[in-house]
């Protein structure tokens, strides 16, 4: 049996490449906290390059939403809560995380070429760099796939729905 901890806000940065849906789930996650009668601030951060390499650290895209009971002035300053999408985007984002704080992750997105193109040397996932955080490692990717196995969807549009996969494990995991 879990039990339930009462907070007066939380701070959640959705981050993967451009393109990914990013802004679109976390304007998405904002009005769902505000028809739920929370107050929130949100913060859109789009790529520092245009058209920037899909999977490097200059595509990434993110929103931040600070959300909660009480009056809300700022997006925050460090995340309560971290959905990266791709290693690029938790290479960006995991310096701005409290210790302690929870990763949800796509494990399909941690590809031997994809961990490079981040900068990475080795796998962060098996590293222990990770080690002091709540890591929730899921296939995106391959889960959503598989929902929507028989929808008549092309498997472009498909993978497009992911963001949205990620959103309601969101709202299942909030810390």
């Amino acid at each position: 049996m879990s039990t339930l901890t009462e907070v007066e806000s939380v701070v959640i940065r959705f981050s993967g490449d451009s393109g990914d849906g990013i802004q679109l789930t976390g304007t998405q996650f904002s009005s769902t906290s505000a028809m739920m009668g929370n107050d929130i601030t949100t913060f859109p951060n789009y790529p520092a390059e245009i058209r920037a390499p899909k999977g490097t650290v200059a595509g990434v895209s993110g929103f931040q939403i600070n959300f909660g009971s009480r009056e809300i002035f700022t997006p925050g300053d460090e995340a309560d809560m971290l959905v990266a999408f791709n290693p690029a985007a938790l290479k960006v984002n995991l310096k701005d995380l409290k210790k302690g704080g929870t990763i949800l992750l796509d494990e399909d997105a941690f590809t031997a070429s994809k961990i490079a193109k981040a900068g990475y040397e080795q796998n962060p996932l098996h590293s222990g760099e990770l080690d002091g955080y709540q890591l929730i490692s899921v296939p995106m990717d391959s889960q959503t796939a598989a929902a929507l196995k028989e929808i008549d969807l092309d498997n472009k549009s498909k993978k497009r729905c992911k963001n949205f996969y990620a959103l309601g494990m969101t709202y299942l995991f909030l810390p």
